[in-house]
């Protein structure tokens, strides 16, 4: 009686055994194939890096002679390399250079031409100010100046610098409500005595 329990037993280590060996074989197997596919990926990952090392060192050099005036980006005068632009019989050009001074004061002139058509932002501010009969938050100028002018994104501390710059010029007035500071545009008659300081504000 007793011979068979433990040969019941006996039998149920090894099948036991038996079934956890094949799950480690598995699990090796799978393992094993992980590892190929990775060290395959690896290789190909790095074939693609020395492929795109060397195609960008080609793409620069075959860059270098054909770069043009209309080709080079503001703020990069010279390649990486150091190189000044070359004239056509090769050697530096000094008229390529003139070139490009003069390309870039061109561009100087026209920035400041466009800016001088864009209105200042304090007239920005006394127009919205204008349009509200009641005192206005900073915060509520600059939302509005967002809203109306999108292409002018002025801080918040620029837009109270503004407006305090305009209080002491006489053109807006500044009151108090509790802790909030709101802005009112004066009349014209009234920035005389702001201006001769009759009225701090």
């Amino acid at each position: 009686m007793t011979s068979q329990p433990a040969a019941s037993l006996r039998t149920r280590y090894v099948e036991q055994a038996a079934s956890d060996l094949e799950e480690n074989r598995r699990r090796q197997r799978e393992l094993t194939e992980k590892i190929a596919v990775l060290q395959q990926e690896e290789a190909l990952l790095i074939d693609i890096l020395s492929l795109a090392e060397r195609y960008e060192g080609l793409s620069d050099a075959s860059r270098l002679p054909d770069t043009t005036e209309s080709e080079s980006v503001p703020g990069q005068g010279r390649h990486a390399s150091g190189a000044a632009p070359r004239a056509p019989g090769g050697a530096p050009g000094r008229a390529s250079g003139t070139a490009i001074r003069r390309k870039a004061r061109g561009t100087t002139r026209s920035g400041a031409e466009e800016k001088s058509r864009h209105p200042l932002l304090g007239d920005i501010l006394m127009d919205l100010l204008h349009g509200h009969d009641e005192p206005r938050l900073a915060r509520e100028i600059r939302d509005e100046l967002l809203e109306k002018h999108p292409d002018r994104t002025p801080t918040p501390q620029v837009v109270r610098n503004t407006l305090e710059s305009l209080v002491a010029k006489g053109r807006v007035r500044r009151t108090r409500q509790q802790r909030s500071v709101m802005y009112t545009p004066r009349e014209p008659e009234e920035h005389v005595p702001a201006e001769t300081g009759a009225d701090a504000g």
